[in-house]
């Protein structure tokens, strides 16, 4: 099944992922070690500390600040220190520490990316541009 690439503005077709070529590649362009903010040593520690508070999961699913994917505390393995109550832009933006592991949570791929897509909306889902 095709779709439109989500880059806002981009009219090429993809079949699969959500990027067309041209849009990846520009994004990986863009994405370097040094402007990658979650490759710095400073989040690698708070990483490492929020990971070793929470090796399971936190997400309260439909809970306020969950995923809405299940009932309850996931329990899964955690593998991302999630940036919670706010977002990391939210967190820059106000001029607090986005490495504050106090401002983090242990949660599962499967819950961030669930709760990731629907309070950061982009492409598609960019509710700003209604």
């Amino acid at each position: 099944m095709w779709k439109v690439c989500s880059t806002p503005g981009c009219p090429d077709l993809v079949s699969s992922g959500s990027l067309c070529d041209k849009c990846r590649k520009a994004k990986d362009k863009r994405r370097t070690r040094a402007r990658n903010p979650y490759t710095l040593k400073a989040h690698r520690l708070a990483r490492a500390r929020v990971l070793a508070r929470d090796p399971r999961c936190v997400c309260p699913g439909d809970g306020p600040g969950g995923c809405g994917r299940h009932h309850g505390l996931c329990g899964a393995p955690s593998t991302i220190a999630d940036h919670w109550p706010l977002e990391r832009t939210e967190l820059v933006e106000a001029g607090l520490d986005p490495n504050d592991p106090a401002r983090m949570r242990g949660i599962c791929k499967r819950c961030h990316d669930s709760k990731t897509g629907r309070t950061k909306p982009s492409g598609f889902n960019d509710r700003s541009q209604t």
